[in-house]
């Protein structure tokens, strides 16, 4: 297989070329290896790997043969593999011995891990650099971030070195790498793709999802047919899809009643951003949806009080677990100057500051479920602005304490995605639109609980109807 074939296609006719027995697999991850070779030296996507040979997989599986990635976080991993989280902390790197569920199932479809990809440390930033594996930059513009912490495996989907790669959302981190990068990316229900074994409650309250970032919106909906579901132990079950995930690509929608906004809860939106997401919200117009302004009562300034408290444990939990594990000691030696803040505050967080956050999540969760009894979607920009440039966090000052740092950077990046994060329902980033110098721009669609089949179709009819198949970065592997 020729490695510009190859990078145009996604996992679902990827698959479909194997099956036929058109290509066979190593032929396809012969490709990739090129591929990935074509553009990794400039984007620097990868923390371990590329390897020679995939990790192994089920050659009966509906994606066998398809090349993929796992990122470098601590929600999900393989037995067997380093990882170092984008952290000197875990020095030469913490393996397993067992896969987690969804490495399982990334096996039985057939998806051949050929590396783990690069993520901001512990997966805490909004910016892929880190002192272990450098700085990941952004294929449209290399000067520009890949954003976070799934920065390393947007790259990749967006130059053509892989077809899918896997991500994790505490926050927006697969959505808004994804509007960064040009590329689709959803953050399922709570509970949609289970979490285990070793891991219930990420970050707090179950605000982390895992998933993957694709360039379609088939191969979106192909991945949640075969990674999601519950597994024994699971702290929450959600509602099945009455049918596969992969049938609601192309099936016929009805009008729908859809809120639009665009200002954002704290700070303010990018000009370019805000029509983009304007320019969405007239399509679904002449697609036959109903859309109005609107968006549900929220105090930001509430939500940021009790929200930062919650990261800093989340991140103090975390970072001593991997200490513990490692056999180091957090220190300005071992950890990044804004997560050896977020340690030193979670440290001293105290029980009162942590049951204000279950408080504030019971009134967001109250009032986006309101929300949605009027209105069937939520439409918005991704993130605020488009891609800065690298190291742009570092902007906000290095005398600042965790909290304002935190504040500043939802203040930025995080006012549209992090509700859903805390509320649990279901948002995908849709690369819809460009900025006056090409840069990419996302646009969020968001549902209520377990309405990934609402957004799955929505979702395609406007990769339809505003197609991005035929935009492709500066750093490309067709290129």
């Amino acid at each position: 297989m020729d490695v510009n074939e190859y990078a145009v296609l996604d996992a679902v006719e990827l698959a479909r070329l194997v099956r036929s027995r058109q290509v066979s697999a190593p032929e396809v991850h012969d490709a990739a290896r090129s591929a990935i070779a074509a553009v990794n030296p400039t984007i620097n996507a990868f923390s371990n790997g590329p390897w020679e040979e995939p990790l192994a997989y089920e050659d009966t599986g509906p994606l066998a043969g398809v090349p993929f990635a796992l990122k470098d976080d601590p929600g999900c991993h393989a037995a067997g593999i380093r990882y170092r989280y984008g952290s000197l902390l875990t020095g030469r790197g913490i393996t397993y011995g067992h896969d987690t569920h969804l490495v399982r199932r990334f096996r039985a479809a057939g998806l051949g891990a050929v590396g783990i990809t690069a993520a901001s440390e512990f997966s805490l930033g909004p910016d892929t650099v880190t002192r272990v594996h450098g700085v990941t930059r952004n294929p449209w513009d290399p000067a520009r971030s890949a954003g976070g912490s799934s920065g390393g495996s947007a790259a990749l989907v967006a130059a053509g070195a892989l077809p899918v790669a896997h991500g994790s959302d505490a926050g927006g981190s697969i959505r808004f790498p994804s509007s960064w990068n040009g590329v689709v990316g959803l953050k399922p229900s709570r509970g949609r793709v289970s979490p285990g074994p070793d891991r219930q409650d990420g970050m707090g309250f179950a605000l982390s999802q895992e998933f993957v970032l694709t360039r379609t919106v088939r191969d979106c909906a192909a991945l949640l047919d075969v990674a999601a579901g519950p597994m024994p132990g699971d702290a929450v079950v959600v509602r099945p899809p009455q049918r596969p995930w992969s049938q609601e690509v192309g099936a016929a929608q009805g009008p729908l009643r859809v809120a639009l906004c665009t200002d954002a809860f704290s700070g303010t939106t990018d000009p370019e951003v805000r029509r983009v997401a304007e320019d969405v919200a007239q399509t679904l117009e002449r697609l036959g949806h109903h859309v109005d302004v609107a968006a549900p009562a929220l105090n930001w300034e509430r939500f940021m009080d009790a929200l930062i408290p919650m990261a800093g444990v989340g991140s103090y939990t975390l970072i001593e677990a991997m200490a513990t594990v490692a056999g180091t000691t957090p220190s300005a030696n071992t950890l990044e100057h804004a997560t050896l803040m977020a340690y030193d505050y979670g440290s001293a967080v105290g029980v009162q500051e942590v049951l204000g956050f279950a408080g504030a999540v019971n009134v967001i969760a109250q009032a986006f479920g309101e929300f949605f009894c009027d209105w069937d979607l939520f439409v918005s920009p991704t993130a605020q602005v488009t891609a800065e440039p690298i190291g742009f966090m570092e902007r906000i000052g290095p005398n600042v304490g965790f909290a304002e740092w935190l504040h500043a950077m939802l203040e930025r990046l995080g006012s549209f995605t992090s509700l859903f994060n805390v509320t649990g329902a279901p948002a995908i980033s849709l690369p819809l639109g460009t900025s006056a110098t090409g840069m990419p721009v996302g646009c969020q669609v968001a549902a209520s609980m377990c309405e990934e089949a609402l957004l799955l179709r929505v979702a395609a009819q406007l990769e339809e109807a505003l197609p991005w198949a035929q935009r492709r970065p500066v750093i490309h592997a067709a290129s």
